[in-house]
């Protein structure tokens, strides 16, 4: 099937699957119709293009797409060589871009980009979340529209890290209110502030995407876009990775969600591999994360964080590994609320990591940490399933009181932990079977503590303890806790420590019958 029917037809798969079965079967037939042709080719040297990585290649780069759109869609093809662009490709509908073996789309310095465009809510967000136009390639209100190949966009250095100045990118693709994009094969390298950008999306499918940002700041930023497959991802960047968030941009606070992730591989050199926010105005529900690999973040390997008012919700992990993880996990509901409207703060519910495996860095590390904003705003009914993390530890004993927060949404916005693996505050419903939690040095701090909330459970975990630690597991004024089937490293009890807590392994809150459990120290 050509590239454009492909480009079309899995959106529409996408939206059809989640309306219900007759309008699958709807998008099965429109898949199998387009078949019996191909769809035309519009060459860009056709129409003007070198290929000589010198000449300005962009007037007929932009000619060939219009070519395709008036045709009623097409393939742009790029045969190999090097096409410097130094002005904005503007995307038309039905147009994808196929970039054949060896072939390279260049940036350029020379300052005639087209420039950001005003918007009157970009108080909402940062900069480079605020414009779309300053882009290598830009389009809104598409539809139908790809990337395909096997050849490489490359911002050649030349793209903006921070704000740009006038004719001047920070991005490589900029898509707004899109429907129906394929992204697949290609590889974006040096993309300024994003490799890619989209926002308020639906419909997008992408296979053996390549992103190299890791000389300058994010991988692919994916905004208030809903219906989206990614498999065989390779995202390396130096800020974050690959991440989901919802802003203001277009002035409206827009859902996100109905999002699978698999088979993909992220690093992330100062920041996020996997990550929900920081702008988080609208709500997120259903995404699957899937036999991922994360190489290395910054800061958080899995991170989430709902700091605009964002209710996220039905979110699973599993069957990921992470090595060099500064924050291997970590939840955070914040009260920033930099959002249009009136938002309130916002909630995070139902997430579950299943078969996890993180070993944490050092200089800094921050301990795996799910934090509420309040009482009223709880992390609340998640489960931990074969969930092992080995953290750096080394550090002393320490006051077990709840930790600092400056309100910021990044691992370091809360002082150190007063436990090594797991610090849980204003939460409730967290329930953790079959996982282990150690150090790779010897560390003053329980394995884990609870601060404020209800209803949390460990069953069958194993934890490393330490003599100079004052108690393995604490409890601070918890209603409803239950340690069993537990141990240490060694096979010994488990010190707990309630204070202020309630116990709801069987009928009292001394039981004595809890497998593992040394009660001796309870509060």
């Amino acid at each position: 099937m050509a590239a454009l029917a492909l480009a079309g037809v899995q959106g529409t798969a996408l939206a059809a699957s989640a309306a219900g079965p007759s309008a699958a079967s709807v998008a099965s037939a429109a898949q199998a119709a387009p078949a019996a042709h191909a769809a035309a080719v519009f060459n860009v040297k056709n129409y003007g293009a070198t290929g000589n990585g010198s000449t300005n290649d962009s007037p007929a780069i932009n000619k060939a797409v219009t070519a395709a759109n008036a045709a009623g869609g097409g393939i742009v093809e790029f045969p190999s060589g090097s096409y410097k662009s130094a002005n904005t490709i503007h995307l038309k509908s039905n147009v994808t871009i196929q970039l054949d073996a060896g072939s390279k789309v260049l940036g350029s310095s020379a300052k005639t980009y087209d420039a950001a465009e005003a918007n009157p809510y970009d108080k909402y967000q940062d900069y480079g979340h605020s414009h779309f136009h300053d882009a290598m390639f830009y389009g809104d209100k598409l539809s139908n529209i790809g990337f395909t190949g096997s050849g490489t966009i490359d911002g050649n250095g030349s793209l903006i890290a921070g704000n740009p100045g006038a004719g001047q990118a920070d991005k490589i693709i900029s898509l707004t209110r899109c429907t129906n994009l394929t992204l697949s094969g290609i590889t974006l390298a040096r993309g300024g502030h994003f490799g890619a950008l989209i926002n308020g999306c639906d419909g997008v499918v992408s296979d053996h995407l390549t992103i190299n940002t890791s000389s300058d700041r994010d991988g692919w930023n994916i905004i208030s876009t809903t219906h989206v497959t990614i498999t065989n991802a390779n995202i390396s960047s130096n800020d974050d990775a690959l991440v989901f968030k919802s802003d203001y941009a277009l002035g409206a606070t827009l859902p996100s969600g109905h999002v699978t992730v698999t088979g993909s591989t992220l690093k992330a050199k100062c920041c996020n591999a996997l990550m929900f926010g920081s702008e988080t105005c609208g709500s997120f529900t259903d995404y699957q994360f899937q036999q991922i690999t994360i190489l290395g973040a910054g800061k958080s390997g899995l991170g989430m964080v709902s700091m605009d008012g964002a209710d996220i919700s039905d979110v699973h992990y599993k069957e990921i590994t992470m090595t060099g993880v500064h924050s291997p996990i970590m939840q955070k509901i914040g009260t920033r609320l930099r959002c249009g409207g009136k938002p309130t703060v916002g909630h995070i519910s139902n997430v579950t990591y299943d078969t996890i495996t993180g070993t944490g860095a050092s200089s800094p590390d921050y301990s795996p940490t799910i934090w509420g904003a309040d009482a009223s705003h709880q992390i609340s009914n998640e489960t931990f399933t074969n969930v092992n993390i080995t953290v750096p530890g080394g550090k002393g004993t320490m006051s077990t009181g709840v930790p600092s927060n400056n309100g910021d949404y990044n691992p370091n916005s809360i002082g150190t932990r007063p436990a090594y693996g797991w610090y849980l505050h204003n939460v409730s419903g967290i329930h953790f079977t079959g996982s282990e939690v150690k150090t790779g040095a010897s560390d003053g701090r329980p394995a884990i503590l609870a601060n404020a909330g209800s209803d949390i459970t460990f069953d069958g975990l194993t934890a490393q303890t330490s003599s100079s630690s004052p108690f393995d597991i604490g409890f601070q004024n918890i209603s409803g806790y239950c340690v069993s089937n537990s141990k240490n490293t060694s096979g010994g009890a488990l010190r707990v420590s309630a204070s202020g807590s309630t116990s709801s392994c069987g009928t009292g809150a001394r039981d004595l019958d809890v497998p593992g459990l040394d009660v001796s120290g309870l509060g």
